[in-house]
């Protein structure tokens, strides 16, 4: 299969968003225990692949060029979703709470979404405004997301760490 040609990294981004919107959708239909940790294993992985492509390579290179809180805030909604993607990956779905915890990771990442994708004020819209080569940017990000995805196949990806948020016991 030929890979997916994306115009930018925004456009590759938001591929990103739509193949996990269809993911989390589709564990929402599943009835199977054995098809739900599938879905939700697949979930996860994507997840963790985005997670680190906007944390090592998207974000950075915008730091200083749009508005500080509206990539702080997309850092710590990342670090929510690592918890709960930690979560699901160490668990089943016999275990309590492992369909809430997908379903609020569902929740979260829509919520995460619509911050970047809002037209004209969204962060990805702010990202369009600047000098930013796009272009070179989605393809050092496609590069990276083909050595995380051999990864995960091989290896698999170790656990979401938070990079904002010190987590602490309750």
């Amino acid at each position: 299969m030929a890979e997916p040609q994306f115009t930018d990294a925004i456009a590759l981004l938001k591929a990103d968003h739509r193949k996990v919107e269809d993911l989390f959708e589709k564990f929402e239909a599943a009835k199977s225990a054995d098809r739900k940790q599938a879905l939700a294993h697949e979930i996860c992985v994507e997840l963790k692949i985005h997670t680190l492509l906007e944390e090592e390579i998207f974000y950075p290179a915008f730091r200083g060029l749009i508005e500080d809180d509206t990539l702080d805030e997309a850092y710590v909604e990342h670090d929510g979703a690592k918890v709960l993607i930690n979560d699901i990956v160490a668990g089943s779905p016999g275990d309590a709470f492992y369909d809430a915890k997908v379903k609020v990771l569902s929740e979260e990442i829509k919520h995460h979404v619509h911050e970047e994708e809002m037209p004209s004020e969204g962060m990805f819209a702010q990202c369009r405004k600047t000098d930013v080569d796009l272009v070179a940017l989605r393809d050092t990000m496609a590069a990276r997301k083909k050595e995380l995805l051999a990864k995960a196949k091989t290896d698999g990806l170790p656990a979401a760490k938070p990079t904002a948020v010190k987590l602490l016991a309750a």
